[in-house]
């Protein structure tokens, strides 16, 4: 694995790091608001932070004197989708079959 697959997966090893993850899908969250869900220590969840930061998978903005975090949920879903598609090739088709349903009804889309 390359050193940003690495980077990747020991992010996501965590648990911290993994709800951190699934509360930002809803949304961009002051660093505070992030700390607030958790019974660890500012500076804890702060390293975790820059982990996520380093790894790419969440990106920052700062705002007068917050920072405010936001997933980079593409970067997510190709590294996780390329190591997938390594190790489980049938995760291509799969991923294929999904990108060609319609959105409504959940068909598969009729190409020309």
């Amino acid at each position: 694995m390359t050193d940003e697959t690495n980077s990747v997966f020991e992010a996501l090893a965590h648990p911290t790091r993994r709800q951190i993850l699934q509360d930002l899908k809803d949304g961009e969250q002051a660093a505070g608001e992030i700390a607030a869900r958790f019974s660890v220590s500012g500076p804890t969840i702060s390293r975790h932070l820059g982990l996520l930061r380093g790894a790419g998978l969440i990106t920052e903005r700062r705002d007068a004197n917050r920072i405010l975090y936001s997933l980079a949920e593409e970067r997510l879903a190709l590294s996780v989708g390329d190591f997938l598609s390594t190790v489980c090739p049938e995760q291509i088709v799969l991923r294929e079959v999904r990108r060609r349903r319609g959105p409504a009804t959940g068909d598969v889309a009729v190409q020309p």
